[in-house]
């Protein structure tokens, strides 16, 4: 489960995203964003917020993973999107989930092990007032048993375009932005939201 707070985000998130985007050949030339859904991971220390957003761009629909810190995450400048203030959680820096390790391990392991998203918990003035239905469902296609998927403690990254690439232990990750995807891999990760589906991420076991 997701434990999300009634809060408020300064700047928002489509405020932070645009100036990144521009920076992004992958994404280059998108027109006004605009946010159909997303939906959470669990973090297993409770220490990081995952999320990837559905997001439409003028002709293009993104799909944009994001982490969560509530410091910086070391060695990672390159990847920093910005920072945000969060009312309840004060300041957030928000990487690029593509090459954060805790949003890597993340789908690899609801890949693996047929996992969906997270459940979500809202959370005011430290109690649990409501839970709220995710926008995007995502299923995978594997049949581990949790305690069978590798421990992984790092990730090199292979090529953070639109279909982005990471090495994680024995398997190769890809993550599609732009969306619909056709992606090849021994394991895949399907998103449903209103109005469209598509893979959105792979795993194929390297030799």
């Amino acid at each position: 489960m997701a434990v999300v707070h009634r809060a408020t985000l300064t700047p928002g998130k489509l405020e932070l995203l645009g100036p990144w985007l521009e920076k992004q050949p992958w994404a280059g030339g998108f027109g006004e964003l605009d946010q159909l859904g997303s939906y959470r991971f669990d973090d297993p220390e409770g220490e990081v917020g995952i999320e990837a957003l559905l997001v439409a761009a003028g002709a293009k629909m993104l799909h944009l993973p994001l982490t969560y810190r509530g410091a910086p995450l070391a060695g990672a400048e390159d990847f920093l999107i910005g920072t945000m203030e969060h009312s309840v959680l004060g300041p957030r820096w928000c990487y690029d989930g593509c090459a954060d390790p805790a949003a890597a391990r993340a789908f690899l392991h609801a890949i693996l092990t047929g996992g969906h998203e997270a459940e979500l918990l809202v959370e005011e003035s430290g109690e649990i007032v409501d839970r709220r239905d995710p926008t995007v469902r995502v299923r995978g296609t594997g049949s581990l048993r949790a305690d069978d998927v590798p421990h992984v403690g790092s990730l090199t990254i292979d090529d953070l375009g639109a279909q982005a690439v990471v090495s994680l232990a024995d398997f190769d990750l890809t993550i599609a932005r732009i969306v619909p995807a056709e992606l090849a891999g021994d394991e895949t990760l399907s998103a449903v939201w209103h109005g469209g589906e598509s893979v959105v991420a792979a795993v194929r076991a390297l030799d």
